[in-house]
């Protein structure tokens, strides 16, 4: 199993960075997917960006072009850089891993396999 502890949450203006973290610890050994997805209020929570065990990333267009998911094995983090955030970014960002060699961003897989961290916020104001 895999826990995951999610950082760097906060509230920003519009226009304004942040940047995400998310700490694995338990079995790191093998070889995980792992994304970025936010649940904003009285929505469902949708995916924001992955990168599979194969080292292949995929955004979600809203965040195409403003957001950059990466991942340092040795440390065993995932992290979330996000610029130019806009209000509509004000949401709770969940950490996720599959064990996985590949993965896709809509996949009902992460849901179902995936472990999840206990979520930061992230608020935009305008």
């Amino acid at each position: 199993q895999v826990q995951l502890v999610e950082s760097g949450g906060g509230s920003v203006q519009t226009g304004g960075s942040l940047r995400l973290s998310c700490v694995a610890s338990g079995d790191t050994s093998r070889t995980y997917s792992m994304a970025w997805f936010r649940q904003a209020p009285g929505k469902e929570r949708e995916a924001v960006a992955h990168i599979c065990g194969d080292g292949n990333t995929a955004y979600a267009v809203s965040v195409l072009g403003r957001f950059t998911i990466s991942k340092d094995k040795v440390r065993n983090t995932l992290t979330l850089e996000m610029f130019r955030l806009k209000p509509e970014d004000t949401a709770i960002y969940y950490c996720a891993a599959r064990r996985a060699t590949y993965c896709s961003l809509g996949s009902s897989l992460w849901a179902k396999e995936g472990y999840w961290g206990q979520g930061t916020q992230v608020t935009v104001s305008s």
